[in-house]
């Protein structure tokens, strides 16, 4: 009688187990991956249905606009961020000191150069940290190089010349980010390399996949060159780069002329915005999901990055609107000063390695408002294998790219081997349209793409707190 009830068992275990299997087959889920796809289609129905993004980037964009570090704008949207948050209903608000650099633009900025007898006019703005120009502005002949290499090969030929960095997008490269990494040193590095050399100023074409005639601005350095040998520069639009380029070839003699009038005032005050939910298990462990509350000051700050904002706080937002407890404490962080100096983003990891803190990783979106592709994933093997085994998970919302790459500049210096970082990742191809312009406006932001993101992020931070404990897998 024994030995049949022990059959007997063992038959409905296989069987069981089989149905199990079957069913996992068919569906291509196992129980638990079931639970989480239907809590993943109810973060999207939220974000969809009742997502407050895209009016808060609406609020923060058309009433504060450009926030440069430094700036009154800045500082008012400090006070915004910290509201908010409150208003969503985290459990503590709180702003965190940072000293930030103060460079302002000063009066718009002019060039012209004539060629056949005709004056053209340039659009050019100034790269943030330059120098200005003097009074009367700069009049030079131009050289044309292509690379930094080119240029150091010129040495004193670059004396009491502008240098015309002219090298374009990689537009074969399907991820515009990488063409904009292949072309951005020329933007960073120009000046340090001809103002050793005596240059009078120089003009680098606009980091952009467009022809058109909106100029990017953004950071440059002097690296360690002397502030006796500082020299102006400016970048001049795709369009206008182009052109000049054919007008050198005509008359390579032509002179040009620009002027511009910003300067840099000393450190000023300012903060990063914190808030969290505390985690309902281990509040210990933190995961902070964020982007930069700072933008530049042509544009209103809508794609770079007031869209990473608002998605980083609506994360949360979904989360108390479905009642998703945490199990690790969920930070959700605006930092200060990523457009030039990431100061904010090395104070937040200065602080927490003070008070002995657990990050088990990081979430940020810094790289427009478009449609989600997926994220980049900056974490051990381990770690990297298990993110991309939730493919199945996401892929239904166009999340097919879950690569190893970086993450974002600003919760990268918590990058360590048990700290999994992750970047988001929406589709490149649009985005450097209006990086770093005047085009960067509210208007240009799609409010279901921009939705999308948000429960996108959201996601995968579920996936995340409920999956990696204490930088470890936990099987569920």
């Amino acid at each position: 009688m024994k030995k049949v009830l022990l059959l007997m068992a063992v038959s409905l275990a296989i069987i069981s187990c089989t149905k199990k299997t079957k069913k996992i087959a068919e569906t291509g889920l196992s129980t638990e991956e079931k639970k989480d796809s239907t809590t993943i289609k109810t973060l999207f129905n939220s974000a969809l249905t009742d997502g407050k993004s895209y009016e808060w980037l609406r609020d923060l964009t058309q009433n504060i606009g450009g926030r440069l570090s430094g700036s009154l704008e800045a500082a008012e949207a400090v006070e915004w961020g910290a509201k908010l948050m409150k208003n969503v209903g985290l459990d503590s608000v709180w702003l965190q000191p940072v000293m930030v650099p103060h460079w302002v633009r000063g009066e718009k900025e002019i060039a012209t150069y004539t060629t056949n007898k005709t004056q053209k006019n340039v659009p050019i703005c100034a790269l943030g940290f330059s120098v200005a120009t003097p009074k009367t502005g700069v009049l030079a002949e131009v050289i044309e190089v292509s690379s930094l290499e080119e240029a150091t090969k010129l040495g004193d030929k670059m004396k009491g010349k502008i240098v015309f960095f002219n090298r374009p997008f990689d537009n074969t490269l399907i991820n515009t980010f990488k063409a904009y990494g292949g072309c951005v040193d020329q933007r960073v590095q120009g000046a340090a390399i001809c103002g050793k050399f005596g240059a009078k100023g120089v003009i680098v074409r606009s980091m952009t996949n467009s022809i058109d005639d909106f100029p990017h601005t953004g950071t440059m350095s002097y690296g360690n060159l002397p502030k006796s040998q500082y020299i102006p520069a400016a970048a001049i639009s795709s369009r206008a780069a182009t052109i000049l380029s054919d007008d050198l070839k005509e008359n390579p003699n032509l002179k040009f002329y620009f002027k511009q009038s910003c300067k840099t005032l000393p450190d000023a005050p300012s903060f990063n915005v914190v808030g969290e939910i505390k985690g309902s298990e281990t509040p210990e462990n933190i995961f902070v999901v964020g982007g930069h509350l700072d933008s530049w000051d042509l544009g209103e700050g809508a794609h770079d990055d007031g869209t990473g904002i608002v998605q980083s706080l609506e994360v949360a937002y979904l989360f108390q609107k479905n009642n998703i407890k945490p199990k690790n404490t969920l930070r959700v962080v605006f930092f200060m000063n990523e457009e030039n100096g990431t100061r904010g983003a090395k104070k937040y990891a200065e602080v927490s390695k003070q008070n002995k803190e657990t990050h088990i990783g990081g979430l940020e979106s810094d790289a427009g408002g478009h449609t989600p592709r997926g994220f980049s994933i900056d974490a051990n093997t381990i770690n990297t294998k298990l993110l991309q085994s939730w493919k199945k998970l996401l892929s239904p919302y166009g999340l097919h790219d879950l690569d190893k790459g970086g993450s974002g500049a600003d919760i990268s210096p918590l990058k360590d081997e048990n700290v999994t970082l992750v970047g988001y990742r929406p589709d490149s191809q649009r985005y450097f349209d209006y990086h770093h312009t005047s085009r960067d406006t509210f208007d240009k932001v799609n409010k279901r793409e921009l939705e999308l993101g948000s429960a996108s992020m959201a996601s995968i931070i579920y996936l995340m707190d409920k999956y990696l404990y204490n930088n470890t897998l936990v099987k569920p």
